[in-house]
């Protein structure tokens, strides 16, 4: 079987970076199977890259290679590293885009700095090229990754979004927007089992309920579920949450039980109004769902 190197980079594909980062590494190795997880990271985003590799990575073979650059402090006294954990092999920047798989029992991590595994000629503002591709080329062949260089015992991590559980009720916040302006947040999966299906989802001043899946929605309505990367998700059904909603990354996040009291408050307030509509009632009905 091929070895498989993953590629995640802010490069774009305008510009010749991505060619030339697997020119290098077919040069080395020409057998290997390049796999695209994704070039359009923002650039000089190391947090949104991080949750990219830590979402993207465990979907592939044992001993896959990934191989990502959002660097912006490349050719500056930050390191370069070679991680292994659960299996897989990272290399890229120590700028914290590895967080996740510190989160590993097993982690190890090294320094590249074995002249053998590099470029002849290293560029000071292209590693990408110049460092992480021959190492990953050359691990694809069979290189220990322990003969780069250095044990690394004190990589960056970056503050990693947590959620924070209490009596009934899970705060988080938003931790990435995705192409079709999905809210992914901090809170997974296994928090929204413990409080059980009945919860409303609150993000600002907009109440949500939580659905199975999209298609469960309205045709432009908000709502919240538990998407695929296991993390709950803020949709709008065939359209962008984070554009009606008006949130970003950070937003505040609250999910909490849906009592019988509070369903009978919300349905006395419903029939209340609805004997006598008003303006604010309007506003209020359009900022919750």
């Amino acid at each position: 079987m091929r070895a498989v190197i993953t590629l995640t980079t802010d490069f774009g594909l305008r510009d010749p970076y991505v060619a030339e980062l697997k020119g290098a590494i077919l040069s080395i190795n020409p057998a290997v199977h390049l796999v695209d997880i994704t070039h359009d990271v923002a650039p000089h985003d190391v947090i949104e890259a991080a949750l990219t590799i830590d979402a993207a990575a465990p979907h592939f073979p044992p001993g896959t290679i990934h191989v990502a650059v959002v660097d912006p402090g490349v050719g500056t006294a930050r390191r370069g590293i070679a991680v292994t954990a659960r299996g897989h092999v990272f290399i890229g920047p120590d700028n914290g885009l590895f967080t996740a798989c510190f989160a590993a029992a097993d982690w190890r991590a090294v320094e590249l700095v074995a002249a053998e595994y590099r470029a002849p000629s290293v560029s000071r503002t292209f590693h990408g090229r110049d460092v992480f591709a021959p190492a990953a080329a050359h691990v694809a062949l069979g290189v220990d990754p322990a003969r780069f260089g250095p044990a690394v015992v004190d990589p960056v991590r970056l503050v990693w979004p947590e959620m924070r559980a209490r009596q009934g009720a899970i705060a988080g916040t938003v931790v990435h927007i995705d192409h079709f302006g999905n809210l992914l947040t901090s809170i997974n999966r296994k928090a929204m089992e413990a409080l059980g299906p009945d919860v409303t989802v609150r993000v600002g001043r907009r109440v949500l309920r939580l659905v199975g899946t999209y298609g469960d929605l309205p045709p432009g309505a908000p709502g919240a579920l538990v998407g695929s990367r296991n993390r709950l998700e803020i949709a709008v059904r065939e359209g962008s949450a984070a554009r009606l909603l008006g949130a970003g990354r950070g937003a505040a996040v609250l999910v909490s039980r849906t009592t019988r009291t509070s369903r009978r408050t919300r349905t006395s307030r419903r029939t209340t109004t609805s004997r006598s509509p008003t303006k604010s009632w309007r506003n209020r009905s359009s900022s919750s769902t």
